[in-house]
């Protein structure tokens, strides 16, 4: 699923590949995918997408945008964003097909679910999307010790570190899958209640927050997510699918995981005790 490092991998990768580029034509839910989210009608986006010519693409939250013409796209969760550079090569399976002048493709295919836009400005809103676009992302400098403060109320400290740092958009981006090296880095369990964590380790919060997604980012993501042509991540997890039941590289005690709101959580008894 997208997050900060590969949305803003996606977006350095297809600012390097698909800008300039004309679109000739596009097809939008040519296999129909039950949980894939499109702004109006997908048999339109042909009419609206051909003929545009791809500008800038960014990365926001958990969302990448590419800006083509008067329109953007935007794409976002569970999205997988692959770049072809002849029609020969790209799946016969697709949400989103862009075919560009120079014979190369661009391809979504949803995982899990997902959403495909394609709207002019103004047309379309969202929370979802407006606090990606309105908030600081935890790579800028906007990012900094006092605003992370202020995110913490009385309200906030009922809430596990998980809810705290992956709910009600607090910090777009920053999902299930980089909070569990994040929580890792910190030592704090992600069941432990945000009423607990003494300000001496909010701050070492704030530090890895910033300290992992950076390293995450420099890195091309998450070795458990793909780039724009199809490659896993160079950074390695600490705690996700392919390290459960593995020794910790700090202490040796094993990585434990369980379900907790609605997803899987990692950890290591050891390092990240649940006070």
């Amino acid at each position: 699923m997208l997050e900060i490092p590969e949305s803003t991998t996606l977006a350095k990768q297809l600012n390097g590949t698909i800008r300039g580029k004309r679109i000739q034509s596009a097809v939008a839910n040519a296999s129909a995918h039950k949980f894939a989210f499109y702004f109006g009608d997908p048999e339109a986006y042909g009419a609206r997408l051909a003929g545009q010519v791809i500008g800038d693409t960014q990365g926001i939250g958990a969302m990448v945008e590419i800006s083509a013409g008067d329109t953007k796209i935007v794409l976002g969760d569970g999205a997988n964003i692959r770049y072809f550079s002849s029609a020969d090569t790209a799946p016969a399976k697709h949400q989103l097909y862009l075919a560009f002048d120079d014979g190369s493709v661009l391809t979504v295919s949803l995982q899990m679910y997902g959403a495909v836009l394609a709207f002019k400005s103004g047309e379309f809103e969202s929370d979802y999307y407006t606090a990606a676009l309105e908030k600081p992302l935890p790579l800028s400098a906007a990012f900094n010790a006092a605003y992370f403060e202020q995110l913490r109320d009385d309200d906030s400290g009922k809430l596990s570190a998980k809810a705290f740092l992956a709910t009600h958009q607090r910090i777009p981006g920053l999902g299930n899958g980089v909070l569990q090296d994040i929580l890792f880095n910190a030592k704090i369990h992600p069941k432990r209640k945000m009423n607990t964590v003494s300000d001496a380790e909010y701050a070492k919060l704030f530090d890895s927050i910033k300290n992992t997604l950076t390293e995450m980012t420099n890195l091309g993501g998450r070795d458990t997510e793909k780039d724009l042509f199809g490659n896993p991540g160079g950074y390695t997890t600490i705690l996700s699918k392919n390290t459960v039941g593995k020794p910790c590289p700090v202490c040796g005690a094993e990585i434990q995981k369980c379900a907790y709101m609605g997803g899987a959580i990692y950890w290591c008894s050891g390092c990240q005790r649940l006070e």
